[in-house]
């Protein structure tokens, strides 16, 4: 069997394996992102509307899998944990982003999944099916009827903000039938 291995490999190129180092190494990464005026304050329509930069770190899965515990009683602290964990510069207590007004969080948080390898590609969606959010979205699939592609077009915040109102529902109905 070596053998056979060292001649369909002969004529071929090596592949490259990488380290155990490179592979971490995506999370050690600091990412400036820029926050346009127009996020920073929606309704300034001057030219006061600066732009600005903020410093974020990629989500790791031991992060991603604590905001999830975290957040299970109250899908509504997702977002929220993913920017506090994230935001490096400046750095900003949960009160603080509790603070923020939904879009710039929503700003941040997709800028989040990006630099954390999160957004919607074939390879991070697979990943996520087989997690705790991928049984949100067969959740939201079943009670509202969507397909799959359907609920893969869902921002993160828009999950949330179905599962809380799904959450809810559930809960009236409960209370209702007893």
């Amino acid at each position: 069997m070596p053998a056979a291995r060292e001649q369909a490999v002969a004529g071929a190129v090596e592949p490259q394996f990488l380290t155990a180092q490179e592979l971490l190494a995506g999370s050690l990464l600091l990412h400036d992102v820029v926050v346009p005026g127009s996020v920073l304050r929606p309704d300034d329509q001057s030219e006061s509307a600066h732009e600005a930069m903020v410093r974020l770190r990629p989500l790791t899965v031991a992060t991603l899998a604590l905001i999830t515990k975290a957040s299970r009683e109250d899908a509504s602290l997702m977002p929220l944990l993913m920017v506090k964990e994230s935001l490096v510069e400046p750095v900003m207590a949960l009160e603080q982003i509790r603070q923020m007004h939904a879009g710039l969080v929503r700003f941040l948080v997709a800028a989040v999944n990006r630099i954390s390898g999160l957004d919607r590609d074939e390879v991070s969606a697979r990943a996520v099916a087989a997690s705790e959010i991928g049984e949100a979205h067969l959740q939201l699939a079943r009670h509202f009827g969507w397909t799959p592609a359907q609920v893969a077009e869902l921002t993160p915040g828009q999950v949330i903000a179905y599962l809380a109102g799904l959450k809810r529902m559930l809960e009236a109905e409960r209370g209702s039938a007893k």
